[in-house]
């Protein structure tokens, strides 16, 4: 396997990391990757990593469910069941920045969050690089899904969403501006993405099931995203918790805590951490996974 080791901060660019985790890939190798943070801005990178050409096996799983939307498991079942409350949600909080215009959901998994804009009278567009993951994105919506934004020549959008897509993507800069460029005046980018310093992660350590090495590349915390999105001239307008996401965290990272558990043990005690997490969030807004809100 080809490894590259990160050797700069995408954020504050220093160059000095430490240790902090070693964690096992629960979901599809069970090959165990090193965490690091950066001794600067404290951003938690995962170091060594596969290389772009060799990243893509670890998302062929039947497990990871964002891509292969299974439902062989209960473990599948309750994503879909979250899932399923999330995405007229999401659309919701979308709605309260504008009420209809033109959407690209950036990572679109299999495109259940474009389905619900579609049935709102949203314009929307689709990116998802992952081969598997498109074209069920594409059966589901009948649209046109691009594997790379380049594709949608000089199209701009008055709405982009990236629902727990950054923390996968490598060239995290370039990405942003990007993006960024395809933002209408005044447009709005959406970004959710797990938060390492929400109590779930504290209390999960390793086994912390949004740490999902390889394929979470960067573990961000608030003051990372707000550094990010400020070096590149957005304007942070809000932040919104993800609660739901605290207890299906917790209830995975439950089931890599405890394997051989009966389901009904997981599923208890990932409603009482999930809970605890979201009460501590209410003091200092480190909520399991948190809604970022910028303007161009």
């Amino acid at each position: 396997m080809s490894l590259i080791t990160i050797t700069q901060c995408p954020i504050c660019k220093g160059s000095n990391f430490e240790a902090f985790h070693r964690c096992i890939d629960f979901t599809a190798s069970k090959e165990e990757f090193a965490i690091v943070k950066c001794t600067s801005c404290n951003l938690l990178i995962t170091s060594p990593r596969p290389d772009s050409n060799a990243i893509g096996k670890y998302y062929e799983s039947e497990d990871y469910i964002s891509h292969s939307n299974s439902s062989k498991s209960l473990t599948d079942n309750v994503y879909k069941t979250v899932r399923s409350f999330t995405l007229r949600w999401k659309l919701n909080l979308v709605e309260s920045e504008k009420p209809k215009g033109c959407i690209l959901d950036y990572g679109c998994g299999t495109g259940e969050f474009l389905s619900t804009c579609i049935k709102y009278n949203w314009d929307a567009y689709g990116v998802e690089p992952s081969d598997q993951a498109r074209r069920k994105a594409i059966q589901l919506t009948s649209l046109p899904i691009t594997k790379s934004l380049n594709q949608l020549t000089n199209k701009k959008f008055d709405i982009i969403t990236l629902w727990h897509v950054l923390e996968h993507i490598d060239n995290l800069n370039e990405k942003i501006s990007e993006l960024k460029s395809r933002l209408t005046e005044n447009g709005t980018i959406f970004i959710a993405v797990p938060n390492c310093k929400s109590l779930d992660a504290r209390i999960y350590k390793t086994q912390w099931a949004a740490y999902d090495v390889p394929r979470h590349l960067w573990h961000f915390s608030k003051e990372n995203i707000k550094n990010l999105l400020a070096s590149h001239g957005l304007q942070l307008t809000n932040i919104i918790p993800m609660k739901q996401d605290s207890y299906y965290i917790s209830f995975l990272s439950e089931k890599y805590r405890h394997p051989t558990a009966p389901i009904f043990i997981d599923l208890i005690k990932a409603f009482l951490i999930g809970t605890r997490s979201n009460l501590a969030g209410r003091k200092d807004q480190n909520y399991s996974s948190l809604v970022y809100i910028a303007k161009a």
